[in-house]
C-alpha cells in the first residue's frame, strides 16, 4: 500500500475497495481496471467463508459489515461489493452504517439486461440466495414494468469456479442440467447473476447458443463507480495519477489458491495474497479513530 503522508493521503488518491465471497470478483476488478486504470484497488475475497449463495440474509450482512470494516481500516475511498448475493441482501444496510460510496452489481446489471434483449426475455441465473432475494426482479421491473425475468438458481456453478473447472465434461454436464429449461424458454438474454459465473462464460454460452446474449454486470458496474468517483471529485487525475497503479489482495483463506488463480485470470502477476483473521473486523461509529490501527473509519 502507499504511504499516509503527502499527496497520497489525499481523498482521491486512495484506493478502491472491492470485495466478494471468493476469487469471482476478480472479474469486476478487471473491468474497474480496464475503465479507471489509474486507480489503485485493495481486493478482498473471503475464501474461508465461500460460498455465501446457501447462507441466511443475517450471516451475509454480518460478514459484508466486517468485510468493509476491514477495508475501511485500508482507506479506501470507495468500496465495490463485487458479489451478487451480498449486493442482494446486505447493500442497503451497508450504505446506511458506512459513510462512503458504496456500488452494488444488480442494478447495473440490470440495466445492461434490459438494453440487451430483444424478445423481452430474460434469463437471471445465480446462488440460491441471490434469486430467492428478487433483487433482480426488482431491479429490472423498476427499468421495464412488463419484464418479468425467468429465474433458475444455479449452486455448483461457485464451487466448480472455485476449483478452477470452468470448461470441460464436467463443467458441460452441470451447464446442461442447469440451463436446459432456460434454453428451452427462449430467452434471448441471460443474466450472469453471480460475479463467479463470467468465469464459465465460454461454457454457457456454447450450450445456450449463438442467439443468447450473456450480460456480466461487471463492465456497467466498473462505470457506475467512475460516475460517482467523477461526481464526488474522487477521481484520480492530475498531480495524483501514479506512475502505475497498486493492486493488494486479501483473503480469508487459502492465500496461495487464490494468488494463483488471480495470476491466471488477471494481465499480471501478483507476489502473494494477505491472510486476514477477518472475524476480528466488526463496524465502528462513523468518524471514529482506530488508534491500533492508525486510520480513520
Amino acid at each position: 500500500m502507499r504511504t499516509e503522508t503527502g499527496p497520497e493521503n489525499e481523498p482521491a488518491a486512495r484506493a478502491i475497495g472491492v470485495f466478494d465471497s471468493g476469487v469471482g470478483g476478480l472479474t469486476v476488478m478487471r473491468a474497474l481496471m480496464k475503465t479507471m486504470p489509474m486507480e489503485d484497488i485493495v481486493y478482498f475475497g473471503d475464501t474461508a467463508r465461500v460460498p455465501y449463495g446457501s447462507k441466511s440474509k443475517e450471516t451475509i450482512v454480518r460478514f459484508s459489515r466486517q468485510i468493509v470494516s476491514f477495508l475501511r481500516s485500508r482507506s479506501v475511498k470507495a468500496i465495490v461489493v463485487a458479489c451478487n448475493t451480498a449486493s442482494a441482501w446486505a447493500l442497503e444496510e451497508l450504505r446506511g452504517e458506512f459513510e462512503l460510496p458504496i456500488v452494488g452489481v444488480i442494478a447495473p446489471g440490470a440495466a445492461a439486461a434490459v438494453s440487451a434483449t430483444r424478445n423481452g426475455k430474460i434469463g437471471v441465473i445465480g446462488t440460491y440466495a441471490t434469486v430467492e432475494s428478487q433483487a433482480y426482479d426488482r431491479a429490472i421491473r423498476a427499468l421495464d414494468p412488463a419484464l418479468t425475468p425467468i429465474k433458475t438458481a444455479c449452486p455448483l456453478f461457485v464451487p466448480l469456479v472455485e476449483e478452477g473447472l470452468t470448461s470441460g465434461e464436467i463443467t458441460d454436464r452441470v451447464v446442461a442440467y442447469y440451463l436446459s429449461g432456460m434454453k428451452a424458454g427462449g430467452v434471448d438474454t441471460l443474466l450472469l447473476g453471480c460475479t463467479h459465473y463470467p468465469l464459465m462464460k465460454g461454457a454457457i454460452a456454447a450450450f445456450m447458443g449463438e442467439g443468447v446474449r450473456c450480460i456480466d454486470p461487471a463492465k456497467n458496474t466498473a462505470e457506475e463507480l467512475r460516475g460517482i468517483l467523477e461526481s464526488a471529485g474522487l477521481l484520480r487525475g492530475g498531480a495524483d495519477v501514479p506512475a502505475k497503479a497498486e493492486y493488494t489482495f486479501a483473503v480469508s483463506d487459502a492465500e496461495e489458491r487464490m494468488t494463483a488463480f488471480a495470476n491466471r485470470i488477471l494481465p499480471f502477476s501478483i507476489a502473494a495474497a494477505e491472510k486476514i483473521a477477518i472475524e476480528s473486523y466488526e463496524p465502528i461509529p462513523h468518524g471514529s479513530f482506530n488508534e491500533e490501527r492508525g486510520t480513520l473509519r
